[in-house]
């Protein structure tokens, strides 16, 4: 398994590309499980869902809206943000979707706390929390038992206030935070990168990083 940090931002376009290109090849025989890290140039994205209520008015909001075919209501992706794409193959890892979603909450938590934040689960929903607090949304998908898609960790103040156009994983009344304000000092994204880096591939594997 490798892991790839894109310095420069990537539209959600690209990024899917990319996922469907790595699934591709593993299920191929000619690729290698990858962990992509990444900031999103601005965008709202929703699973292909018959109720779409979460992007409340699509047409007024800010940014693009995207349907993709992850799990999942609405979110924003953007600067500030770091999104995480873990392409491994659950053919080798038990099959098992709800373990993979707790590694990765798992992996969310522990960086947090590396950085000061004391993130956790909530019972019965999916991410991870301060208290009432949503830092990080997880939304995947599955192809053969390859994944794609993974999460986004709201890193520094920047990545908060488009979520307030929209209804964020279509659960009223949540507030959106960052590890900024919940470490009460400047969290950057390198630091955020690398933390996270070391936590997942203490959970899936040690990776060869590249840049």
């Amino acid at each position: 398994m490798k892991t790839v940090i894109i310095p420069q931002p990537v539209s959600y376009e690209d990024g899917l590309a990319l996922q469907e290109k790595t699934v591709s090849e593993i299920l191929a025989g000619n690729g290698e499980e990858t962990l992509f890290l990444l900031e999103h140039a601005p965008v709202y994205t929703i699973g292909r869902l018959r109720d779409q209520s979460s992007l409340r008015t699509a047409a007024k909001l800010p940014y693009p809206v995207f349907e993709t075919n992850r799990g999942g209501q609405a979110t924003y992706h953007g600067p500030g943000q770091l999104v995480v794409y873990p392409i491994l193959d659950l053919n080798l890892r038990g099959r098992d979707l709800h373990l993979h979603l707790r590694l990765i909450e798992d992996a969310l938590m522990e960086a947090c706390a590396e950085l000061g934040v004391p993130a956790a689960r909530r019972e019965g929903l999916t991410g991870v929390w301060v208290e009432n607090r949503k830092l990080a949304s997880i939304g995947v998908g599955v192809r053969k038992w390859i994944s794609m898609h993974g999460f986004a960790l709201n890193v520094t103040s920047e990545s908060l206030p488009p979520f307030l156009a929209i209804t964020p994983c279509g659960l009223d009344g949540v507030g959106m935070t960052c590890l900024d304000a919940e470490a009460g000092k400047a969290i950057t994204m390198e630091s955020a990168t690398e933390a996270i880096s070391r936590s997942l591939s203490e959970k899936f594997g040690s990776p060869h990083i590249c840049f």
